[in-house]
C-alpha cells in the first residue's frame, strides 16, 4: 500500500465518516513558532490537532519518546479516530513531522495510516479550502495494539551497532552527521554511531513540500552505499526526521523498517555509547 495520498485524494474525502484527518505539525526547538495556534488559526476542515509533544512518554527525559499504547489510545479516540479509521496525517511544512505521526500509528498496530504528500503547504498553493478554532472532542473506539518490531530502544541499537548485523541510517544534515556543525539541543556530543549510513532527510523532499518520485528515492538510498534488502533501523535526532525517512523506505516497499525512538537525543548525551566523529 503507498503510504502517501495526493490532496486531491483527500479533498474527495474529506466528509467520508471513515477518514480521521490530524495536524501533526511540530517544529524544531528554538524555532519561534506554536503549532497549536497555527493550526487555530487555519487548518484542513475537519482536521483534530495531534501535539507530538504531549502525546509522548512524559516521564522520560528524552523529547516525545513513543507514548504508553493506553496513553495513546486516549488522545487518539479524543481525536475521533476509530479501529475502523482510515489515518490521514499531515503537516504545515509539506512534509517534516507528519511522517512521526504515521510511524506512532504503526508502532501502535494501526496500519491504515496515510501521510498527505505536500501536506498543508501543499493544499494551501492549491487553494483548496480551510477553517479556523478548535475542533470539538469526537470520540472515536481507537485501540491500540503495539508492533514492537517497528521500535528500537537503546540496548537493541547498542548491540546492532556492535555487531554490525543491521544497517544505522542517519537522517541528520551531513553536518551534523560529521560533527562539523553542533547540535541544536545543548550536552549533546558531535558525530554519529559507528558504521552509521547518512541521508539527509530534506534531500528526499521537493519544493513543493512533496517526496521525490520512487525512482529518485531508490537512487538516493542507493547511493548512500545502503543494502536496501537488508535490515535497516532509522536514527536523528529525536525521531522526528528518521521517520520519514520509514516513510520514503515503505513508498519502496519496505514495510518492517524500525525508528530508533531515543535517536541521538540519548546516544549522543549517554558516556558509554561510541560516537564517530568525521565523515
Amino acid at each position: 500500500m503507498n503510504p502517501l495520498v495526493s490532496t486531491d485524494w483527500l479533498a474527495a474525502r474529506l466528509d467520508d465518516a471513515d477518514i480521521a484527518v490530524l495536524d501533526a505539525t511540530w517544529f524544531m526547538p528554538g524555532a519561534p513558532r506554536d503549532a497549536g495556534a497555527e493550526y487555530a488559526e487555519r487548518h484542513i476542515p475537519g482536521t483534530g490537532f495531534f501535539d507530538i509533544d504531549k502525546v509522548c512518554d512524559l516521564a522520560s527525559d528524552l523529547p516525545h519518546m513513543l507514548a504508553d499504547p493506553a496513553d495513546f489510545a486516549v488522545a487518539a479516540r479524543r481525536l475521533g479516530v476509530n479501529q475502523g479509521s482510515r489515518v490521514v496525517v499531515y503537516d504545515a511544512h509539506g512534509l517534516f513531522s507528519a511522517p512521526r505521526l504515521w510511524w506512532n500509528f504503526r508502532a501502535m498496530g494501526h496500519a491504515d495510516t496515510v501521510v498527505l504528500d505536500g501536506g498543508l503547504l501543499k493544499w494551501r498553493a492549491e487553494g483548496r479550502p480551510l477553517e479556523s478554532g478548535w475542533r470539538p472532542a469526537i470520540h472515536g473506539d481507537f485501540k491500540s495494539r503495539p508492533d514492537a518490531a517497528l521500535v528500537r530502544e537503546l540496548n537493541g541499537v547498542r548491540a546492532a551497532v556492535q555487531a554490525g548485523d543491521e544497517q544505522i541510517l542517519d537522517a541528520r544534515s551531513a553536518e551534523r552527521f560529521t560533527g562539523a556543525a553542533p547540535e541544536p539541543r545543548a550536552g549533546l556530543r558531535g558525530g554519529h554511531m559507528p558504521g552509521a549510513f547518512n541521508l539527509p532527510w530534506s534531500s528526499l523532499v521537493r519544493a513543493d513540500g512533496t517526496l521525490l518520485p520512487a525512482d529518485a528515492l531508490r537512487d538516493a538510498f542507493q547511493a548512500t552505499g545502503i543494502d536496501l534488502r537488508g535490515p535497516i533501523t532509522t536514527s536523528c535526532g529525536s525521531g522526528i526526521s528518521a521517520s520519514l525517512l520509514v516513510l520514503a523506505l515503505a513508498r519502496l516497499g519496505r514495510r518492517d523498517v524500525a525508528v530508533y525512538d531515543g535517536s541521538w537525543s540519548e546516544w549522543g548525551a549517554r558516556v558509554d555509547t561510541p560516537v564517530v566523529a568525521g565523515p
